[in-house]
């Protein structure tokens, strides 16, 4: 988050809540007291705090909430905790938690209440991956670079295709809805195995290879964590039909760099698009971009102008639960790690 959170736009986007089954934790009341936001409190989230009832303050020994508005600085963030163990809840800024695992792990069972943004972003994330998946399918990185009229036959539709959606949380729940009108037929694969409402088929990850042989999109929209690291790999994408396609909105170590290159380059994997990718920041010179029928956007599924007051809206709602019974929204399991 950056100082553009001062003049934050009206909310376009709702909450999106992940499929039941998802980890949910009861209400967990704790004291409550002053927040701090740090590293900087914008006021966009200071007036996020007090609209709610809370009270913003700097950080003291009185300080019983925190907020904290950085992508990373889990060495800063493992400071002020370990200095100030009168804390009891601590909001992260993100849906992903990755960037935060060593700490949280640390400090499971300390009694804190841990949260996310997870949900808060899922609508603007969901539409990326469908813009994704549609311009992949419609070979658009090819054809936006051709400089002469290139007449072929080659694209295919969304419409009836095999979808397979790896997750669900709420960017999960929000791609069933979009992908309705296209008459896909969804399967999710999830830790659990509770069927989930909308998709044809649910699964747990142990048949992930199986039901990708049947795919003509895979759509990646899961937690990184220690298991799902490298999920996708050359075995997966071998497992995929012939000019199936791959999009990633989620995070780039679930899927293994090399196998994807070698996938499109031998034209066995039909295209990709990816907002997140490892290593990331990706290189200039990286064979990813020379790829072919491969789009790469720099992780902006999700922009400061659509993040910044879903981001307050969830401060705004968990500091209600913070002063009254506890029931918080995003609860992070330190044992899943998301």
């Amino acid at each position: 988050m950056t100082d553009a959170a001062a003049s934050a736009p009206r909310a376009r986007h709702r909450v999106v809540h992940g499929a039941s089954g998802a980890h949910r934790a009861g209400p967990t009341p704790v004291e409550s007291g002053p927040i701090a936001i740090l590293p900087s409190a914008e006021p966009a989230f200071v007036d996020a705090v007090e609209r709610a009832g809370g009270t913003v303050a700097q950080l003291t020994a009185a300080t019983r909430g925190l907020v904290w508005t950085a992508a990373s600085g889990s060495d800063e963030l493992t400071r002020v905790i370990d200095e100030h163990p009168s804390i009891g809840w601590l909001q992260l800024p993100w849906a992903g938690v990755d960037a935060f695992a060593e700490l949280i792990e640390h400090a499971a069972g300390d009694g804190r209440v841990w949260t996310s943004a997870k949900g808060a972003y899922a609508q603007p994330v969901a539409e990326h991956a469908l813009m994704l998946v549609l311009a992949v399918l419609r070979e658009l990185p090819r054809r936006v670079e051709a400089r002469a009229w290139q007449a072929d036959e080659l694209g295919r539709t969304l419409y009836g295709a095999d979808v397979v959606i790896v997750g669900a949380g709420g960017i999960a729940v929000e791609l069933m809805r979009l992908l309705e009108p296209f008459g896909a037929h969804v399967t999710v694969v999830r830790r659990s195995a509770e069927p989930v409402a909308g998709a044809e088929r649910t699964v747990q990850t142990a048949r992930l290879g199986e039901v990708l042989a049947d795919a003509d999109v895979v759509l990646l929209a899961a937690a990184l964590t220690g298991d799902s690291r490298g999920l996708i790999g050359e075995a997966e994408l071998q497992r995929m039909p012939r000019g199936a396609v791959l999009v990633n909105v989620a995070r780039g170590g679930l899927v293994d760099t090399d196998a994807l290159v070698a996938a499109l380059e031998s034209g066995h994997l039909g295209g990709a698009g990816l907002d997140v990718t490892d290593p990331e920041p990706l290189p200039a010179g990286h064979p990813l971009w020379q790829t072919p029928n491969c789009i790469v956007t720099p992780h902006v599924a999700d922009t400061e102008e659509m993040t910044v007051p879903l981001f307050a809206e969830r401060i705004s709602a968990n500091v209600r639960a913070f002063l009254d019974d506890g029931d918080f929204e995003g609860r992070i399991d330190p044992v899943a790690g998301y």
